[in-house]
């Protein structure tokens, strides 16, 4: 599957409905209690995208971005609204926000990441598809700057100093993020008077490995 470098409409996506899934094998033992595990290290996000088609024209332009994409074939970047920074949604982000990597010497290229803290767990969530432009870096406390101290590939989320940070040195990123996704549908089903009368398609996309 190609992946292209273009983002699903933002308008269209703000009200979109959606979220993290995760999948969870149970087997309940005769005694009654549980076993618990799961084959997945990472959630899967899945969205509905007809939901945020208000006219005709919305529709279109959703039709177009279908054909265009070849229905499942290839993948898109996506605006997920309620999770798309580095920091809390108010916020603006900053080159402190996530704490990526610890400095060893030699090591030059990182990848971008994402804590997620409840309690005493953490999960780090990868983040393969930054937005151009947006992300902050720091080094030990001190900010750094693009194309001076570093480059940031934003087809895989990593982000690669010119000089290797030294040994302890805390490596912090801030940013703006998308979801890679695709279309979960090769058929898109509308009729005209009933989305004039307030009925919207299901146009179902899921969140793809990169």
């Amino acid at each position: 599957m190609a992946f292209h470098e273009v983002r699903f409409p933002t308008n269209l996506s703000f009200g979109a409905i959606g979220g993290p899934e995760r999948r969870t094998e149970i087997v309940t033992m005769a005694s009654g209690f549980e076993e618990r595990n799961t084959p997945w290290t990472h959630a899967r996000r899945r969205f509905d995208a007809g939901m945020g088609l208000r006219s005709l024209d919305d529709l279109a332009a959703v039709i177009a971005f279908f054909e265009a994409r070849s229905g499942q074939l290839h993948g898109f970047r996506w605006k997920d609204w309620s999770d798309h920074k580095s920091c809390l949604p108010s916020a603006a982000p900053g080159f402190e926000d996530q704490v990526i990597a610890i400095g060893d010497g030699r090591t030059r290229s990182f990848a971008l990441t994402k804590a997620y803290r409840s309690g005493a767990s953490t999960y780090h969530r990868p983040i393969a598809k930054p937005v151009v432009g947006s992300v902050r870096a720091g080094i030990g406390g001190a900010q750094v700057f693009p194309e001076i101290n570093y480059v940031v590939d934003h087809r895989i989320g990593r982000i690669t100093f010119h000089e290797a940070p030294d040994t302890g040195a805390e490596i912090t990123a801030g940013y703006e993020f998308d979801v890679p996704v695709r279309f979960d549908t090769d058929r898109i089903a509308v009729s005209v008077s009933s989305f004039q009368a307030g009925q919207v398609p299901d146009i179902p996309v899921i969140e793809v490995r990169v």
